[in-house]
C-alpha cells in the first residue's frame, strides 16, 4: 500500500524588525513591505512587542520599523527581542539592517536640509556618528545586511521584492552578487568566491568594453580549461550547503562572486551560477555591483534581476 501522505504544513509567519542609521532606507522599506503584504508599523516602542504578538491572532507578515529614537531602546533590547521570538514564539522572526556609507548618509542629510534627530542643533556628521555608536553589534547580529549606498529609492523597492516578494513560499531567498576586488568585498556575504585565475577578457581589446552577460565573453572565460571543474565544483558545493543552511533557520543566504574589476569574469559566473541553481528550484536572484554602479553614474544601463526556479 502506498505511505499515507503527511498534510501540508503552512509556513509561518514572519516578523521582520528592520533598523539602521536615520538616512539609510527605513522608511522606504517598511512602506515596500507594506506594499508587498505586510502589516507595518513604524517606530514601535520595544516594550510594547510582547503585548503585540500575544493580541489577537496575525493574519499577516508583520513588519516593524525599530527607531534608535524610541525611548526605551537598546542593541541589547533589540537582540533580546530578536531572541525571544525565535525561541517562545511560533513567528519566523528576522532583523533587517539598513547600512550606508558615512558620506552619503550626510550627502543625503544635506540635500534634503533636513536636521538629524540625535543632533538637531549640530552638523549631521555628528548626529550620524552617535547613532553609529548606538548600533554597534546590530549588524553582525542581523540575518539580512542590505547596503543602500548606491541604491536609488527605486533600487531599494526592488530589492524588498526580491528578498520578500514571494514570503508565504520558500524558506530561504539567495543572493548571488558579483564584485569587484579593488572596491572590496560587498557587505553582508555568507560565503566568497575568488574568480582572478579564470583567463580575463579584459586583455582582448574586442572583449575589454563589453561584459560577462555577453554571449563572447561568456564563451571566452568558458574555454578556459580551468572553468568547467571550477564551476562544477562551485556548484556542488553551494547545492550541498543551501539544505544545511534552511535547516539552521536562516532565511537569506548571499553568495559573492568576485574578480579584479567586476565587469567580466565574476559578472558571468554569477549568472550562470545563478541559473544553475534556480534550475535545481531554488528562488535565486542577482546583483552585478560594479555594472550597476556604471548604470547609477550614468554609463551603462544594467538593473539587477530574479531568476526565476523551477
Amino acid at each position: 500500500m502506498p505511505a499515507e501522505e503527511k498534510p501540508a504544513t503552512t509556513p509561518p509567519l514572519k516578523v521582520v524588525l528592520v533598523t539602521g542609521p536615520s538616512g539609510a532606507g527605513r522608511s522606504t522599506v517598511i512602506h515596500a513591505l507594506e506594499d508587498i503584504g505586510f502589516e507595518t508599523i513604524d517606530n514601535l516602542p520595544l516594550t510594547l512587542l510582547p503585548r503585540l504578538l500575544s493580541g489577537p491572532p496575525m493574519t499577516r507578515h508583520l513588519a516593524l520599523g525599530v527607531d534608535v529614537r524610541n525611548r526605551d531602546f537598546s542593541t541589547e533590547s533589540l537582540i533580546e527581542a530578536v531572541d525571544i521570538i525565535d525561541s517562545e514564539t511560533e513567528f519566523d522572526c528576522s532583523l533587517v539592517y539598513l547600512d550606508s556609507a558615512t558620506d552619503v548618509l550626510v550627502r543625503r542629510y544635506s540635500e534634503t536640509r533636513r536636521r538629524h534627530p540625535l543632533a538637531p542643533e549640530e552638523t549631521p556628521l555628528e548626529g550620524i556618528r552617535r547613532e553609529n555608536s548606538l548600533l554597534t553589534g546590530l549588524m553582525e547580529r542581523a540575518d539580512l545586511l542590505i547596503d543602500t549606498s548606491e541604491m536609488t529609492p527605486h533600487d531599494l523597492t526592488a530589492e524588498l521584492g526580491r528578498w520578500f516578494g514571494n514570503a508565504t513560499g520558500q524558506a530561504m531567498a539567495i543572493s548571488v552578487q558579483s564584485f569587484s576586488y579593488k572596491r572590496g568585498l560587498p557587505r553582508g556575504l555568507d560565503m566568497v568566491l575568488d574568480c582572478r585565475f579564470l583567463r580575463n577578457p579584459h586583455w582582448e581589446k574586442s572583449l575589454r568594453g563589453r561584459d560577462g552577460r555577453d554571449r563572447k565573453v561568456a564563451a571566452y572565460v568558458n574555454a578556459d580549461p580551468r572553468f568547467d571543474e571550477f564551476f562544477a565544483r562551485a556548484l556542488d558545493l553551494t547545492d550541498s550547503l543551501l539544505p544545511a543552511y534552511c535547516d539552521e533557520g536562516k532565511s537569506y543566504f548571499t553568495l559573492g562572486l568576485g574578480c579584479t574589476g567586476g565587469q567580466h569574469r565574476s559578472v558571468h559566473v554569477a549568472g550562470a551560477l545563478a541559473n544553475a541553481l534556480a534550475q535545481r528550484g531554488w528562488q535565486v536572484s542577482i546583483r552585478h555591483r560594479e555594472l550597476e554602479r556604471r548604470a547609477l553614474s550614468g554609463s551603462g544601463a544594467h538593473k539587477a534581476s530574479r531568476v526565476q526556479s523551477t
